[in-house]
């Protein structure tokens, strides 16, 4: 559906934006932009084709095109139509940490902790927090602010989170792999199980195993393993919980294997990752 995707961890960049009408009636540009468009109707329609899909965005209604993809009009636009629009480009996901201060290894990131998806096309929006915010961005843009090339793409990333996050769309349903993260996470306390994990979410465990290695770059037992071990670093860090104590609490029956677990992922033993001084 050549959806958008914004990170966490990178600002968007206003390539340009602005409140235009038209005079005449035209069909829209035939080009692949290098940027990404948002389209925001007040008044009139703009008809769209991007690749195969025909859009007809009307007054109150947002369209997103990716950039990269072909788009054209095939329909004329009528005289009278007003639209807001940004031109922008987003930055990737790819500066995120792999560890903890105090050493120990974050678990895989899911999609939706660093990326979220943009609608593609929303209707509804007239006189809506979305529709003002808007708004003030492209008069912003046209203000005489020195540093607006700064604030402006903080703005549009406020801008697109509202779009992201907010209730003005369904938001696309999560990835199997989340999911299964999501489970795993919720059965920190226990060991492993793959007959559970079939059960859950109906599938062989074979089929979800694959589908999670491909999505997450790393299997579902090492996920679960790496949950695990953090979250004995921070009952370590934090409790004066015993070894033994913390082994049990976290659904290991055999305490040596509990160590050799966390000697393996941490390369020390608890005591003496317990010994070591915090890094504040």
């Amino acid at each position: 559906m050549n959806t958008v995707e914004i990170s966490n961890d990178s600002l968007p960049v206003v390539c340009g934006c602005d409140l235009l009408a038209a005079s005449e009636p035209f069909f829209h540009v035939d080009r692949t932009a290098d940027f990404n468009i948002l389209i925001y109707v007040t008044e009139g329609v703009i008809y769209v084709t991007e690749d195969e899909t025909d859009y007809a965005v009307g007054a109150g209604e947002l369209l997103v095109l990716k950039g990269g993809v072909h788009h054209f009009g095939k329909h004329e636009i009528p005289r009278g139509t007003k639209w807001y629009f940004i031109h922008f480009t987003c930055g990737g996901a790819g500066g995120l940490p792999n560890f903890f201060p105090d050493g120990s290894p974050i678990p895989p990131y899911t999609s939706a902790q660093y990326k979220l998806q943009l609608p593609k096309y929303l209707t509804g929006l007239s006189g809506s927090s979305f529709e003002r915010a808007l708004s003030s961005l492209v008069d912003y843009f046209h203000s005489d602010d020195m540093y607006k090339r700064w604030r402006l793409n903080l703005r549009l990333f406020e801008l697109l989170g509202m779009l992201a996050l907010s209730d003005f769309s369904h938001k696309a349903a999560p990835q199997l792999s989340d999911k299964v993260c999501t489970y795993l996470a919720e059965h920190i306390c226990e060991p492993f199980s793959a007959e559970k994990l079939s059960r859950e979410f109906y599938l062989s465990y074979k089929r979800l195993a694959a589908v999670f290695k491909k999505e997450k770059d790393v299997t579902m037992q090492q996920y679960h393993n790496t949950l695990r071990m953090n979250e004995a670093c921070r009952l370590l860090r934090s409790t004066l919980m015993s070894v033994g104590e913390i082994s049990a609490a976290l659904g290991f029956a055999d305490m040596l294997y509990f160590s050799r677990c966390f000697r393996a992922a941490q390369g020390c033993s608890p005591t003496e990752y317990r010994r070591k001084p915090p890094m504040c």
